[in-house]
């Protein structure tokens, strides 16, 4: 498919000629000859590049305005601007907006297409990779059979099929996004956008612009999360670092189905499916003042309570594997054999959760070692910090030996029950004692027995 390319000018013949120029370049095109046209030809559909000239009919800086309008909207979206008045001032100006190109008139034919050329390859680039992370995000499953991810699963079906809006809780690097898309994928909204507002990474200045959008001066419009996710999804992950007085806005929104953009007069109404996720406890940060009770209670109709993946061994063999397949897929690569049972991994404490696992694997794939034991090696260098083997060993040197022993059997029971997700006929097998002998060995250590 051809690549559009939008030509703004004032000056009809210039206009037309580089119109001749992109065509015969075998690009599609479409013309503005002044400013208004323009902001509706962006605001209509984002071209794929943008040549705009600095001044049009509103003032010497038009072409800046209407560069800043294309960056809101889609910040990939590479313009070249020209001029017959350059300055050094306005190149640097327009280049610290994100131009991608800035070019003084007359300019030459061959060096116009050849920016051209090079603004919509770094465009195709963009999308391509964006794209990609896409459908690899949205190709990843949730893995697992511990109960608890037995149960996430069930509620994601359940869920899918309402409009509920939907708190997912848990740390890290659990996959709290991942099942915030499943949800999406799997309801009547799959086909509309799914948009991320991330409150931990947003300058506290720019919560209101970021959610609500603005209405500019020159009468363009940025648009907000809310707006960009309309007839969609739009999941607030990190609630809780949303500043207070944004959260009694957010309150209204929700309350009212309705807002203003920054600046603006008129009321927006959009029909958007919020989601939110937090690695906080909010019920704490309620009790601190940190959160608000009322809209905690507006964002959890529904709670999704994902465990951290210490607390879910049994998922870990299967999560090995899986991600295993999938990153030997992407990178092309024979199918990496890592060691299921490997103690470095069971025993470690992942604070980073599947994420951080996911990493390991990735390494490992990313060095690929040709033996068992470089892959072992690998893992026991990527781990070694926070190992159960090195604080148990740690630990074990400052107690009698009876104790020591007793501290060993405790943790390392409670592993493989965690393992074998609380099944005792397995452990008992895998550990090699009779069943009715671990039944008495929990109960004598103290270990509480789960299904």
């Amino acid at each position: 498919m051809s690549s559009e390319i939008l030509i703004v000018d004032d000056n009809a013949d210039i206009r037309n000629i580089i119109n001749e120029f992109i065509l015969d370049a075998g690009y599609k095109t479409r013309l503005a000859a002044n400013y208004n046209q323009a902001l509706s030809e962006i605001d209509k559909k984002l071209p794929d590049v943008a040549i705009l000239d600095v001044k049009l009919d509103k003032g010497d800086n038009d072409g800046i305005e209407l560069l800043s309008h294309i960056k809101s909207k889609n910040k990939d979206v590479p313009v070249i601007i020209i001029s017959g008045h350059a300055n050094i001032e306005m190149a640097v100006k327009s280049l610290h907006k994100g131009a991608f190109e800035f070019i003084e008139k007359p300019f030459d034919r061959e060096r116009l297409l050849n920016f051209v050329k090079r603004a919509v390859e770094n465009y195709n680039l963009k999308k391509e990779n964006k794209e990609y992370e896409s459908k690899l995000f949205s190709s990843y499953n949730i893995i697992g059979n511990s109960k608890n991810i037995t149960n996430i699963k069930d509620q994601i079906k359940k869920i899918s099929i309402t409009e509920s809006r939907v708190f997912i809780n848990g740390p890290s690097g659990s996959g709290k996004e991942l099942i915030a898309r499943k949800i999406h994928k799997n309801s009547k909204r799959s086909k509309n956008p799914f948009i991320i507002l991330n409150g931990a990474l947003l300058d506290s200045n720019k919560y209101e612009l970021e959610l609500f959008g603005e209405e500019k001066e020159n009468g363009s419009i940025s648009y907000g999360a809310l707006e960009k996710a309309n007839g969609g999804t739009l999941l607030i992950d990190q609630v809780s670092e949303i500043p207070l007085d944004i959260q009694s806005k957010i309150l209204r929104v929700l309350t009212d189905q309705k807002f203003k953009r920054v600046n603006g007069s008129n009321d927006v109404t959009v029909d958007v499916r919020l989601m939110c996720s937090s690695s906080k406890d909010l019920k704490k940060e309620i009790e601190i003042g940190n959160f608000r009770e009322d809209l905690f209670h507006r964002i959890n109709v529904f709670e999704i309570n994902v465990e951290p993946l210490s607390h879910r061994i049994s998922d870990i063999p299967l999560l090995i594997n899986y991600f295993s397949k999938k990153i030997s897929e992407n990178y092309n690569i024979k199918e990496l054999s890592i060691d299921e049972n490997n103690s470095y991994i069971l025993n470690h404490n992942w604070q980073g959760n599947v994420r951080e696992l996911r990493n390991l694997i990735e390494r490992i794939a990313i060095l690929q070692p040709d033996t068992k034991d470089k892959i072992s090696n690998i893992i026991k260098e990527s781990l070694k910090n926070n190992t159960f083997d090195d604080q148990l060993a740690e630990n074990s040197l400052s107690v009698p030996l009876k104790e020591a022993r007793e501290k060993f059997e405790k943790e390392y029971l409670t592993i493989q029950l965690k393992k074998f997700n609380g099944n005792i006929s397995k452990t008992a097998n895998f550990v090699g004692m009779e069943r009715s002998a671990l039944h008495r060995k929990l109960k004598g250590l103290g270990i509480k027995e789960f299904n």
